[in-house]
């Protein structure tokens, strides 16, 4: 007889996902996100746009984030975007946008790819410019970009005033949650 007493852990190696207050910032992991990134087929890229707009899945430009109703997205490159969709509904999150897009555009599952780890508090500036050359001073809500924490590439996503989402690789998730731990005790 099979044995199922196998149960998923969270990219941090826990029953459920970690969360740490140091002075005024938290650092929490997120587990509650499925992740797919899309990119454009060639000479598809209008096609893909009023698709995407006509299922409510925002592509925003370049060095931006944006969220819809159901979907959110933040920009890759040229034609190419990470979608966001919330885990408990979205699991199979291919199984939900390739009917959309047919053969207009290359869709590849994410989600067990990344760790993510969302930072609030006051003065994230002082913490992340110990972290990577992304200024957060000159940003503002709804900007992305790709840099590098720790030698790994991560983007870091702009939720909100004060709140701010870092994607990287999940086999390092400790590694780069260890990073961001030290950044936010030194910096307060």
């Amino acid at each position: 007889m099979a044995d199922h007493r196998l149960k998923p852990i969270t990219p941090l190696g826990h029953d459920t996902p970690h969360s740490v207050t140091l002075g005024p910032v938290t650092i929490t992991e997120v587990v509650d996100t499925a992740l797919a990134s899309l990119a454009a087929r060639m000479g598809e890229a209008k096609a893909v746009a009023d698709i995407a707009d006509s299922a409510g899945i925002p592509l925003p430009g370049p060095g931006k984030a944006a969220q819809g109703a159901t979907y959110a997205a933040f920009w890759l490159s040229p034609d190419m975007w990470m979608i966001e969709a919330p885990f408990a509904t979205h699991e199979d999150i291919l199984a939900h946008l390739k009917p959309h897009f047919g053969e207009t555009a290359s869709l590849t599952e994410q989600t067990d790819a990344w760790a993510r780890f969302d930072v609030t508090g006051d003065d994230l500036p002082a913490m992340f410019e110990r972290l990577c050359a992304f200024d957060l001073r000159a940003q503002a809500p709804g900007a992305a970009t790709r840099t590098v924490i720790e030698h790994l590439g991560c983007y870091i996503v702009i939720r909100a005033s004060g709140h701010l989402s870092v994607l990287g690789p999940r086999s390092s998730a400790a590694s780069l949650f260890h990073a961001l731990e030290t950044a936010a005790r030194s910096a307060f």
